[in-house]
């Protein structure tokens, strides 16, 4: 029987001989496809890169086109600690935390200038907060413009929803597109194409990046684009298990957080870029682009006011506050 020392002694040769930190993989889900240039994947793809790149023992796996999780698991997965990272529109965890359903309130952001001035506001302070609180901490900001798209005709103003089916994204959404008479069916952006080939979807609203990703072109008559009357934004941050973070070791903290700060200002270039490219794409595969006027978006206005801002305020704990403090970002 080999003796205490002899067993000792080749337990610290072992150790000796082991790297001096073990390699760390994390996992990143998103439900968006991958490698076909949508930036919210490439947002992801540049943390791992950079992760890799600064040599603190870490490395990142990316799971797109919802290949881990689905779409709608992912928060979940997040904040309990069995997912470590995701882009993520924070409006899908509306059912759990109905605040979120401020990141996708109609006409609350008008246009990428000022989504960067929202990102530092009590608002947004607020926002990231509930998120901490429920197990998950935002690494970098994404706000994405979108629109409109209809296999019937094009949707302009309110009494254009009439009778339609359509997927709105959020609670907030739905409830405004209901007020003005369409009938609502909720999905995953992933879910859209299928849905309106099977014919589950008259018309949808999503961002300008998934229009083209999911290649909703191929199925519509007309698109609606932002233009200079954006209804639609929403935010879609890169979000982490804080659980997970905080397990890591300090320079692997620094490293995360100066790769999501990489990867967010590389979206917040590239995310001006994407209406553009999907005029040109509609355009390209022969669909009608057309744009709210100042009117129409107005009477979008008053349609969401009495609905969703409504319910909001009145249902949401704290809705009212939260509401005021986005609008006083001018």
């Amino acid at each position: 029987m080999k003796s205490l020392f002899s067993i000792v002694a080749v337990a610290a040769a072992m150790a000796a001989a082991a790297p001096a930190s073990a390699q760390t993989t994390l996992r990143a889900s998103h439900q968006f496809p991958g490698g076909q240039g949508d930036p919210r994947d490439e947002m992801v793809q540049i943390i791992a890169r950079e992760v890799a790149a600064a040599n603190v023992g870490l490395t990142i796996q990316v799971f797109p086109g919802a290949s881990l999780y689905k779409a709608t698991e992912q928060w979940g997965a997040v904040t309990r600690g069995q997912l470590d990272m995701s882009a993520f529109p924070l409006d899908y965890a509306s059912g759990r935390v109905p605040q979120f359903s401020a990141t996708l309130m109609p006409g609350l952001v008008r246009n990428y200038d000022h989504a960067q001035r929202l990102n530092q506001s009590d608002f947004m302070k607020d926002i990231k907060a509930l998120a901490e609180d429920k197990g998950a901490i935002v690494i970098a900001d994404a706000w994405l413009a979108g629109g409109f798209a209809s296999k019937e005709h094009c949707i302009t103003s309110p009494d254009t929803i009439k009778g339609q089916v359509i997927r709105a994204a959020g609670p907030a959404f739905e409830q405004m597109l209901a007020a003005a008479g369409a009938s609502i069916s909720s999905m995953p952006s992933s879910e859209i194409y299928t849905a309106m080939q099977t014919g589950v979807l008259d018309a949808t609203n999503t961002s300008n990046d998934s229009f083209v990703s999911y290649r909703i072109y191929e199925q519509v008559k007309c698109l609606t684009a932002p233009g200079e009357n954006a209804l639609w934004f929403m935010y879609e941050p890169v979000i982490m298990s804080k659980k997970v973070y905080d397990g890591l070791k300090p320079e692997q903290q620094k490293a995360i957080m100066a790769a999501a700060k990489k990867a967010e200002e590389y979206f917040t270039a590239e995310s001006r870029k994407g209406e553009q490219k999907m005029i040109d794409t509609f355009t390209k595969a022969g669909v009608e682009v057309v744009s709210m006027s100042p009117e129409d978006f107005n009477a979008w206005m008053e349609v969401a006011k009495a609905s969703s801002y409504k319910n909001f305020s009145e249902k949401v704990k704290g809705g009212d506050e939260l509401l005021n403090k986005a609008l006083a970002v001018k």
